[in-house]
């Protein structure tokens, strides 16, 4: 039977997310306008986390980035690992996302930080990681080449991804809440892609009378941003509201 074709013009996402990962893809789903076009691809990542395991990464991300379907040319693709990219760095990140897909900006968490800081006109962050202390060492170095002070830290120390993914709501928001009062903080960042935080944000917020970020967040809203798509959504934090 005879048939048309059609260009297809919605604004195409990709993501790259761990293999590790149970929870960025959910968050996305939920966050991003039901105009856009979200694929994503997933790259062999350890269950360990340590600097070896991350690093590791660069291997697979070229390879992962090139399993996107070919016809198609994405406005961006976002790298789903703010500590692997502290480790990798964010320029290499880039170049491996480039070597596999045709796309028109790359971006990870940690660029989607500094330009959400930067948006919010924040430079000093309370800063709450998961992860053992090398790990998170590294990530507040990057950030602070960056201009981005952490004066204000805490952690879990955990170096099991199936454990991260399974720390309670509760136990995150007694967390932000502590560290967010400091007077040193302007904003509190809550780091790691497989925490659950999208549904804690907004409460997090209301208790400090501070803006709160975290990676899928600000990961969110950067590739919006980038695409040029409006991310007004009520209920996950005064970034994506579009509130200041």
């Amino acid at each position: 039977m005879a048939f048309e074709t059609e260009p297809r013009n919605e604004p195409r996402l990709g993501l790259v997310v761990l293999q590790a990962d149970e929870t960025i893809e959910g968050d996305f789903r939920r966050i991003m306008p039901s105009d856009v076009d979200l694929y994503v691809s997933r790259v062999p990542s350890s269950v360990d986390v340590t600097p070896g395991t991350l690093a590791e990464m660069e291997n697979h991300i070229g390879q992962s980035a090139s399993l996107f379907p070919t016809p198609a040319s994405f406005d961006v693709i976002g790298y789903g690992c703010t500590s692997g990219t502290s480790v990798i760095g964010i320029e290499r990140v880039g170049d491996l996302v480039r070597s596999g897909a045709s796309v028109k900006a790359v971006t990870e968490p940690i660029s989607a930080l500094l330009a959400a800081s930067g948006h919010l006109g924040v430079t000093r962050l309370a800063f709450l990681s998961p992860y053992i202390e090398n790990v998170s060492s590294a990530l507040r170095s990057v950030l602070a080449e960056n201009g981005i002070e952490t004066p204000v830290f805490g952690s879990f120390e955990t170096g099991e991804e199936a454990v991260v993914a399974r720390i309670s709501p509760a136990s995150l928001i007694e967390a932000a809440v502590e560290i967010g009062k400091s007077t040193d903080a302007e904003a509190i960042f809550i780091s790691c892609t497989n925490l659950r935080t999208l549904d804690i944000i907004s409460t997090i917020e209301d208790r400090v009378g501070k803006p709160v970020l975290s990676s899928n967040q600000v990961l969110i809203w950067h590739m919006c941003q980038l695409a040029g798509v409006k991310t007004g959504k009520a209920g996950f934090g005064k970034l994506l509201s579009g509130v200041q």
